[in-house]
């Protein structure tokens, strides 16, 4: 049976458990579980990561913890019973490491392993607290250390800054809120300027010396030396090195560690050095023999400095390598580093090259315990100390516990004579420590820290130097008591360098360290007599010669006891004590029983004396001044006040500051005055009594500074007093105490000007008065203290004056009154706040002393809270909120207002004082109580107090919510001020319902109510949904989902509105939109109704609610363009079924009301308007600019103009498309974006006012702007046709103004794009179509296909790759049909992609003569509608034999909604048109294009002279050999077999047709062969040879013996010869608009363009190229198809239709037969590229690159008219007209219009009958005499690559596979740009007399399609313009009822002689820009 738990409550997981029992949970070792039941080894409860899964689990894989239980029962909370910082650790840790993971998933390694650093360290740090063996101090040092690493781990992730308040978490409600506040800025302060630390210590580690010429052993000197001040800074570290230059004593790390203490942040400087000095023991000379001498002498040896400063940059220890140097000469020894330093190279050099000092260094900061503490094994292990020279000046402190007592001696120099040797000598100092007994101390002559003090000292020895200057120092640590009768002395000895090496004594010198006055030996230098002396017996006896004088600074000038003063000996000396001293006047004090007439004197000179020397004897020179007092107070009262002031004073000062608490010491352990304090009272109150009359206030305010400390001694004196006499005179000394305070308030109260000596005594005075509270508490009741104070701040007179210093200083005193003890005292308080109140409010409402203020009020809430007793609460709370919360509102409302100062500080202190006031108003708010509020309504007079007073706490809540009130990562701070909002708001609810509805109703109240409301609900910190589940579970605990508590707030409020609602419709639509978009269903339901009631009301009122619709979308697009909204909420509009529990959508609420349909009809508008925006929101929040987010914004700038009719939101996101396009350098799409706005403007003088980015101009200035741009963009496009239009029509603008300048720009402007469109290349734009399936793509590409405009290079593979990797989720579909329903509604996404052909709308230009390819190429790929697609496939039974008779293709006609290129790179298909194109079609259409191939080559080959006639060779054998293997009698037996006429009686002249074009291929064979010869290379002769054999066998093949007439008198007409020698050649005998018409009956055939040539065929023939050019054709296997047996190529499985091989989706080019397994696979290609099979000569070099077009040749075949309808394209059977009779007719009709051609002639393609070859002169273009320079050419020999890039090879349109095929396998699924079909007579008749004066389409029906069609939003119609016309871009109309002119427009044509009347040429017409 299960039992719920009473005391096993909450544990921790010992052992992953799997949970596969019934109803088990499963556990991960580490989980914390929170037990609800037990029964029997089994426990029920759940892991407190995922309180919602409740489960079973063994108890034994439990670790139970003690714990405290909330809220016992169902709803318990369990909080663990241990240290709060390891709860902490535990929670923090387990947040951190779920975004630790993400860490390496989002790529962020530096941050990731510093993390797994800190995790790791904190886990260790956890484990000792566990532990708990750590000693106090080590824990507290532990903790901080854990509470650091957590605050910056929380930091670099971006949570919350945790309130602490000794290292454990806050509770914010255990805490007042400006206590809270406080916590949050300490901590934040911490964070962000972290104290540089004021105290640095320098670790020195001697690690050994590297030099390759050591063999002694060394001492090495370490000191810190000021090079600025010349002077050494520190003691000396003294490391004694071996002979193999590493320290002696390894093992005793003290000996070669030191630590410099107490250095000082201006002692980090540049020219501050570690100077290290090292000293060889060992023979006189480096180089003498070891057998001279056996004395040891100390002789120098190297230097070596670096600065400290080069420290600063090491954050660890790291080795240094110092260089070792010594000197010249050794008399420059002493001073060799100064040299170094200085850089005098002359004066020293390295000691070796590979000489150096290794030493460990680093800089530690912070004071030394701290140090103790991190670096703990420093000091546990063994470290010397060295210390500064003098006291530690850190922070200029004299430190109270440092007890020193050291005397340093530098030994400087000395001068000696040379004792009647010829050389000098080699002189050594001993140094010897001598007592007043004259003996030797023992070990207290140190030559440095390191080492232990010895009992001498030897100097280092300067070879031959009778003026040695050494520079070392001493330090002497000797005991106080021995330094009276003390002196050093100094013996000078010679050192012989003989085998004896002896030294002998030659002199002595000596010093006594204290005179006889007792003062010790003074700071300097001193000149020391040199005595005789030659015996050591004779030093023995050290008081004979005490009595000779010691320096020659006080040797009298008569004594001849000195027999010579020559021989000098100086030294320095220094003293650090603490308890002597050098000054005689402080002795004459100290000593004053012993002359009392001094006593005057001394304390007159006290004044003078240094302060160190004071501090030295503060306790003894106190009790020195009571004695005297005590002894006759009469006569020296007054000197003795005067000098406890000044020693008081003298503690001030922050140098001496450490010494107060020896006072305080002193006053409470040692003071014996039990007198003194009536003295000291009589003086204090005669120096306040003459305040007011004194001239000189100085003194006066320097006694009044000491207050505190005189009024110490005063209540201790009388302390001690009744101690002794049991309390007598208590009322004289009560009546004393308050005469005193009546001088003091009667000398507050004088009324001064502010700048007064009175007025700055007054606030001297105010300064000290609250340091007196705590002692007048020691004999005083709290109740007479708070009297005395209240009464003395009560008598400082009322200022006007603002500026007035008093000012500022009253309110420093009340905010020390406030923080002391007096005020904690309830008693007290209540007698103290009505003065504090009253000065606060005064300053408050004046706006000065504001962050004092702010001080004041937040020690004031602190209290309340402390002290939160029913008294304070009932008391305290009424009087503040009645004085202080109307001003308190309104400061914050000020001082938020007020522009913030600039300086960085003033700025902080800005920040800081509105945070706290922040701070107090939330204070006071919590602490009142219903009763409070209710008293606070009741206290308003009249209603509009009450109105100002709501408005005014509305308007403070609203700055309260901003983001910037506080740092973002105190969330804490911020629940906090929201709990206290939606309190308040709660309560005063009630009082705006009761006061200001019905006939009281006040709109800017409600309206301020309803504001704040919205903006509190919307907080970022507030959006749970955003948190991780531990943060949002603590939040929902402690406070719950404050927004629905609001929420429902709102809805209550807005239901008592009544009829009221009109007055905030539309205006809270937008902010209650923005509620309902927060992500929480109690929430969005609550406000549905209210939206409801808007509708209802806006319709009762208007009849309609247009406003609330047009308000609802411009809010649904800026919030939703935020990041707000979401896929559910759209339901919430547009479900009918409830989401959310009992509350029904929107929807469902319309639909039963009168006016549904309008409301059904606006929500069904906002919810497209939604999935438009969600889709937009979602895609910009990718990274880089993509399709999608392109598309999106062209699907919602469509939507905004087409159903909205949204002009502003419409020209917004026209910018944000063009800034996308611009982004994604898409220029020329990029220019028919911004074509958009432009078109929407006219060219008048209207004022536009500023919007986006554009200044306030005119409409004329605005759109001039607009032209510019988009015409550099479509320059930089290459759309140069474009901008040309535009440039002219800115040129006439600029013509009409006579603005001839710019007009002159702007025709030079028009003349470069020209220039650019002849002499730059342009590459071809692959298209492709794409189609988007399933219900997981965006909604504006949902179950949608598109064709897009490829990037430059940009092939089939890379563009289908850049689709996968925009939709990664997508699977690509291995097939080219049309999917099924299934994918459709799929819940997934399918990527359909192949490759598709334009159909170019502009076939006058690409059919006209002499038009450079340059401007073709503009044609072919702008401005298409409609794109072609081939699929071949075999109906019936299929001809193993022939495939061509069963072989049929079906074409896809793809018709888009907008031209390409447009405002986008892809655009959605509009209509798809789907045909069956015949065997028979098929074949004439593939025989088509092979002649006009074979046309081109041979055009090009004769006029250009080509030297390399490849291609041309190629071509013909491929033709030649497929025909003569079988190419052409394949399609004999196909189609010319009696049984195909019998069965298809409809295809004769179709057949006929077939016939026509293969005696039509053969005469260009024949002529081909002839131009062949004439360039044939002489070693290719043998080929040529062979491929005319093959042609007779071919002609015979075909039964042809003779040419039939009218095919060989015809000349070949060549369409595309070079632009300039082909401008006068005959004229294509083609239709007018250069499209042949084929009246087909079949409606399966469709016309198109013709990009790729027929497959690869092999042959001998073609193998023999490929031997001679070395190169191969290449093929691929197209169908899975059998060969047939025949050689033909006919049959071969390369036979595919290029057009169908560029598009066939699969590896396998196209096959169907792939397996279902495969059909959706990723690891498989899209669809596979087009082949673009490389020629036998020259291979495809081009595969990777786009097709350039300025060398293209081929580009200007005329292609088949697109806009004729499929049934009109039906074949006329009639037979050809022309014959070599009729070629000369046409040749004499046409002689003096054409000139003479090149070549011998060769027929062109037979016209039809009925075609108008006959009336060629009045259908032709009208021809003009050119210039020579333009009419002729010089000869032209491309190169390979010429030749390849023209389009020839494998990149032509019409072939771009080898040239070893003449006719195709597979249909031909394209019509090249000449071929095309021929409309009836009647109809070509008509259609000529309509070309003669408008060029019209022929496309009737799509004429009709094009009409019908609702024109997109960016359409361009026609208008006429009366100045002239200005033709716009093609591409963003529905193609126009005329065909488009070519561009440039204006080719100056004249009329031929012969003609009578001139046919114009039609111009273009003006367009008119659309308007909206």
């Amino acid at each position: 049976m299960w039992i719920p738990t009473e005391h096993e409550k909450y544990g921790v997981v010992l052992a992953s458990f799997r949970g596969t029992v019934q109803h088990g949970l499963p556990l991960e070792i580490g989980d914390t579980v929170q037990i609800l039941e037990k029964c029997e080894g089994w426990y029920r409860g759940f892991v407190l990561k995922n309180p919602n899964a409740k489960g079973v689990f063994p108890s034994s894989y439990i670790h139970l913890k003690n714990a405290h239980i909330k809220n016992k029962g169902q709803f318990e909370t369990v909080i663990p019973t241990e240290d709060s910082v390891i709860t902490e650790m535990t929670s923090t840790l387990r947040d951190w490491g779920t975004m630790w993971k993400q860490l390496y998933v989002k790529s962020e390694g530096d941050l990731f392993h510093r993390l797994w650093h800190v995790m790791n360290e904190i886990l260790d740090l956890r484990r000792q607290v566990l532990v708990g063996h750590l000693t106090h101090d080590r824990m507290k040092d532990v903790k901080q250390h854990i509470t650091a690493r957590l605050d910056w781990g929380n930091e670099q992730l971006g949570l919350d800054l945790v309130p602490r308040k000794d290292f454990s978490m806050v509770d914010p409600d255990d805490i007042s809120v400006t206590e809270l506040y406080r916590l949050m800025e300490h901590r934040h302060r911490k964070k962000e300027t972290p104290v540089p630390a004021s105290t640095h210590h320098l670790f020195v580690q001697m690690k050994s010396l590297m030099s390759s010429n050591l063999g002694e052993e060394l001492e090495v000197f370490f000191s810190i030396y000021d090079s600025r001040e010349n002077r050494p800074l520190s003691e000396r570290f003294f490391v004694r090195l071996n002979k193999q230059g590493v320290p002696k004593s390894a093992e005793k790390t003290e000996r070669q560690c030191t630590l410099f203490v107490d250095l000082g942040s201006g002692d980090l400087r540049k020219d501050v050095y570690i100077v290290v000095h090292i000293i060889r023991i060992g023979r006189m000379g480096a180089g003498e023999k070891k057998n001279v001498c056996s004395v040891q002498y100390r002789r120098p040896f190297g230097c070596a400095v670096v600065s400290i400063a080069d420290l600063l940059t090491a954050d660890c220890k790291d080795d240094h390598i110092l260089k070792v140097y010594t000197c010249n000469t050794e008399n420059e020894w002493y001073q060799i580093h100064e040299n170094i330093i200085k850089k005098c190279n002359s004066r020293y050099n390295l000691s070796g090259s590979n000489t150096g000092l290794a030493v460990s260094l680093q800089l530690l900061h912070g004071d030394l315990e701290q140090i103790r503490r991190e670096y703990m094994v420093l000091f546990t292990r063994g470290i010397a100390i060295t210390k500064k020279l003098g006291f530690s000046t850190s922070s200029c402190q004299v430190s109270v516990c440092e007890m020193r007592n050291d005397l340093y001696i530098t030994l400087e120099r000395g001068e000696f004579e040379k004792g009647g040797k010829s050389v000098a000598r080699n002189v050594e100092i001993t140094v010897y420590l001598l007592d007043i007994d004259g003996q030797v101390l023992k070990g207290v002559v140190s030559a440095g820290s390191g080492e232990p003090g010895g009992d001498e000292y030897h100097s280092f020895v300067l070879y031959h130097n009778n003026s040695p200057r050494w520079a070392e120092q001493i330090k002497l640590p000797i005991p106080v008591d021995m330094f009276r009768g003390s002196h050093v002395r100094f013996e000078f000895r010679h050192c012989s360098t003989k085998e004896k090496g002896e030294k002998k004594l030659f002199g002595f010198s000596f010093i006594p360290l204290m005179q006889d006055d007792g003062r010790t030996l003074p700071d300097g230098t001193h000149e020391l007599i040199v005595h005789k002396c030659e015996e050591n017996a004779n030093l023995q006896d050290s008081a004979r010669y005490l009595k000779l004088p010691f320096s020659k600074a006080n040797l009298p000038g008569n004594n001849q006891a000195v027999k010579s003063t020559k021989e000098s000996f100086w030294i320095t000396s220094f003293l650090c004590s603490t308890k002597l001293t050098q000054n005689g006047d402080m002795l004459d004090l100290l000593k004053w029983r012993a002359h009392p007439e001094r006593i005057n004197d001394s304390l007159t000179k006290l004044k003078e004396i240094d302060g160190s020397e004071i501090v030295k004897f503060l306790q003894d020179t106190l009790d020195t001044l009571f004695g005297i007092l005590d002894e006759n107070s009469q006569r020296y009262g007054l000197k003795v006040f005067d000098c406890l002031v000044h020693i008081i004073n003298l503690l001030q000062d922050s140098k001496f500051q450490h010494f107060k608490p020896v006072m305080d010491t002193y006053i409470e352990s040692h003071f014996a005055g039990a007198l003194s304090y009536r003295d000291l009272i009589r003086v204090l109150k005669w120096y306040v009594d003459r305040i007011i009359d004194a001239e000189h206030q100085d003194h006066i305010q320097q006694v009044l500074k000491a207050t505190e400390y005189i009024f110490k001694y005063i209540i201790q004196s009388r302390r001690l007093f009744s101690l002794a006499t049991g309390g007598n005179n208590e009322e004289e000394f009560r009546c004393c105490i308050h005469e005193l305070f009546m001088s003091i308030r009667f000398f507050l109260s004088q009324d001064n000007k502010g700048t007064s000596p009175i007025t700055q005594t007054q606030a001297v005075f105010l300064r000290t008065f609250p340091a007196v509270y705590c002692e007048l508490l020691k004999i005083f009741t709290v109740r007479e203290v708070a009297n005395f104070v209240r009464e003395t701040l009560g008598s400082l007179p009322v200022l006007t004056q603002a500026e007035c210093p008093l000012e500022a200083v009253k309110l420093q005193c009340i905010a020390k009154t406030v923080e002391s003890q007096l005020y904690t005292n309830p008693e007290s308080r209540c007698i103290l706040l009505p003065v504090v109140l009253h000065l606060l409010q005064v300053h408050m409402r004046e706006q000065r002393d504001l962050v004092m203020c702010a001080r004041i009020l937040s020690s004031m809430f602190s209290l309340i809270k402390k002290d939160n007793t029913e008294f304070s609460v009932t008391e305290e709370v009424p009087m503040i909120v009645e004085s202080l919360l109307s001003v308190l509102l309104r400061t914050i409302l000020e001082i938020t207002n007020r522009p913030q100062p600039a300086g960085t500080a003033l700025r902080l202190q800005f920040q800081d004082v509105t945070g706290e006031f922040v701070a107090c108003l939330l204070a006071l708010l919590r602490q009142m109580t219903d009763k409070h509020y209710q008293q606070l309504l009741e206290s308003f007079t009249n209603k509009d107090d009450l109105r100002d007073f709501l408005l005014q706490i509305f308007t403070v809540f609203r700055i309260l919510i901003r983001p910037e009130m506080f740092p973002k990562d105190w969330t804490v701070m911020r629940l906090v001020t929201n709990n206290v909002i939606i309190t308040t708001v709660l309560y005063l609810s009630d009082a705006l319902r009761k006061n200001f509805l019905n006939d009281k109703f006040d709109y800017k109240v409600w309206d301020s109510y309803f504001y704040l409301s919205v903006i509190f609900i919307n907080q970022p910190c507030l959006q749970l949904e955003m948190f991780p589940p531990s943060k949002r579970k603590k939040i929902l605990e402690k406070y719950g989902d404050m927004r629905v508590m609001m929420g429902c707030e709102i809805f209550s409020m807005w239901q008592n509105l009544g009829e009221h609602k009109l007055h905030f419709i539309p205006a809270m639509i937008g902010p209650f939109l923005e509620v309902t978009l927060v992500p929480q269903p109690d929430l969005r339901n609550v406000m549905i109704p209210i939206f409801h009631d808007m509708m209802d009301w806006e319709q009762r009122r208007s009849g309609n609610f247009k406003q609330v619709e047009a308000k609802l979308i411009d809010k649904l697009d800026s919030l939703m363009s935020e990041g707000k909204g979401d896929e559910t909420y759209r339901e919430l509009f547009n479900s009918i079924i409830p989401l959310f529990g009992p509350y029904p959508s929107l929807l469902k609420k319309i639909e039963r009301e009168t006016w549904r349909e309008s409301g059904i009809s606006l929500i069904a508008t906002v919810t497209r308007l939604m999935e438009r925006l969600l889709d937009y929101r979602d895609c910009m929040k990718l990274g880089e600019v993509d399709g999608k987010k392109i598309g999106c914004t062209v699907s919602l700038l469509n939507f905004y103009k087409t159903e909205l009719n949204k002009e502003e939101m419409y020209i917004r996101y026209i910018h944000k498309l063009y800034d996308l396009h611009l982004k994604a350098q898409n220029y020329t799409e990029a220019s028919y974006t911004l074509l958009l706005y432009d078109e929407l403007l006219e060219w008048s003088e209207r004022p536009l006012r500023e919007f986006l980015s554009y200044p306030m101009q005119s409409e004329w200035q605005r759109k001039e702007y607009l032209h510019l741009s988009i015409i550099q963009n479509f320059d930089r496009g290459k759309c140069w046709e474009n901008g040309i239009i535009l440039c002219r029509e800115l040129a006439d603008q600029y013509e009409a103004y006579y603005d001839y300048r710019n007009l002159s720009k702007m025709r030079m402007m028009e003349a470069s794009l020209y220039d650019k469109i002849m002499d730059q290349q342009r590459l071809e734009p692959e298209f492709f179509r794409v189609g988007f399936y399933g219900k997981k793509f965006p909604f504006f590409l949902r179950n949608k296909e598109f064709v897009c405009r490829g990037h430059d290079y940009e092939r089939l593979e890379a563009f289908q790759q850049r689709m996968l990797n925009e939709f990664p989720q997508a699977i690509a579909m291995q097939h080219v049909n049309q999917p099924d329903e299934t994918i459709f509604q799929a819940e997934a996404q399918y990527l359909q992609i192949y490759a598709v052909t334009p159909i170019p709308e502009s076939q006058g230009v690409l059919q006209r003569e002499g038009v450079p390819d340059n401007i073709k190429s503009f044609y072919k790929f702008n401005h298409i509608w409609r794109f072609r697609y081939d699929r071949p496939f075999h109906k019936g039974t299929k001809d193993k034999e022939n495939e061509f008779k069963s072989l049929w293709v079906e074409r896809t006609t793809l018709t888009l909604v907008q031209s390409l290129p447009g405002i986008s790179r892809w655009f959605e298909v509009e209509k798809r048109e789907l045909v069956e194109m015949s065997p028979l079609e098929n074949a004439i259409e593939v025989m088509e294009n092979k002649n006009l191939q074979l046309r081109s080559l041979i055009s090009q080959c004769q006029a250009r002279q080509m030297n390399n006639i490849n291609p041309l060779t190629m071509c013909l054998n491929g033709v030649i050999d497929a025909a003569v293997n079988g190419g052409l009698t394949r399609y004999q037996e196909a189609f010319f077999v009696k049984d195909y006429m019998v069965n298809h009686p409809e295809d004769g002249e179709k057949i006929g047709r077939l016939r026509e074009l293969m005696f039509e291929q053969a005469h260009i064979l024949e002529y081909g062969l002839a131009v062949h010869e004439k360039f044939v290379p002489q070693d290719m002769r043998p080929l040529h040879k062979k491929l005319v054999d093959q042609f007779h066998l071919m002609k015979s093949s075909l039964g042809i013996q003779e040419l039939p007439a009218y095919v060989r008198a015809s000349p070949v007409h060549f369409t595309n010869g070079s632009p300039r020698t082909c401008r006068n050649s005959v004229p294509n005998a083609i239709s007018p608009d250069g499209a042949r018409v084929v009246a087909r009956r079949s409606p399966l055939s469709y016309p198109a363009v013709n990009r790729y040539s027929s497959s690869s065929l092999s042959s001998q023939a073609s193998n023999e190229v490929s031997n001679i050019t070395g190169q191969s054709e290449s093929s691929d296997e197209v169908f899975n198809m059998q060969p047939s047996p025949s050689t033909s190529s006919l049959s071969s499985n390369h036979s595919a239709s290029p057009n169908v091989t560029s598009s066939a989706p699969s590896s396998a080019r196209g096959s169907p037969l792939l397996s279902d397994k495969h059909k959706h696979s990723r690891e498989n290609p899209c669809l596979s590229p087009r082949d673009r099979p490389c020629s036998a000569i020259y291979p495809n070099q081009q595969d990777t690159t786009q097709r350039t077009l300025p060398h293209q040749i081929d580009t200007s075949l005329p292609r088949s008219d697109p806009s004729i309808s499929t049934p009109e394209k039906v074949v006329n059977p009639t037979t050809c007209n022309w014959s070599l009779d009729s070629a000369k007719e046409a040749n004499s009709q046409i002689s003096d219009t054409v000139g003479m051609l090149v070549s011998p002639p060769v027929p062109p393609r037979p016209p039809y009958p009925g075609s108008p070859a006959r009336n060629l002169r009045s259908l032709s273009p009208v021809q003009m005499q050119r210039s020579p320079q333009k009419g002729t050419a010089p000869p032209f020999t491309p190169s390979p690559t010429e030749c390849q890039s023209s389009g020839l090879v494998s990149n032509s349109p019409v072939l771009s596979g080898s040239y070893s095929s003449g006719i195709s396998s597979l249909s031909r699924c394209s019509v090249s740009e000449t071929s095309g079909i021929e409309a009836p007579p009647s109809e070509r008749e008509r259609d000529r007399d309509q070309a003669l004066t408008t060029s019209t389409s022929s496309g009737s029906d799509e004429l009709i399609r094009r009409e019908n069609k609702t024109p997109p939003p960016y359409s361009v119609y026609e208008r006429n313009n009366p100045r002239r016309p200005v033709p716009l871009p093609h591409s963003l109309s529905i193609p126009p009822n005329v065909d488009p002119p070519a561009l440039p427009p204006k080719p100056h044509l004249q009329r031929p002689p012969t003609r009578t009347e001139p046919v114009p040429r039609p111009r273009p017409l003006p367009r008119k820009v659309s308007q909206l």
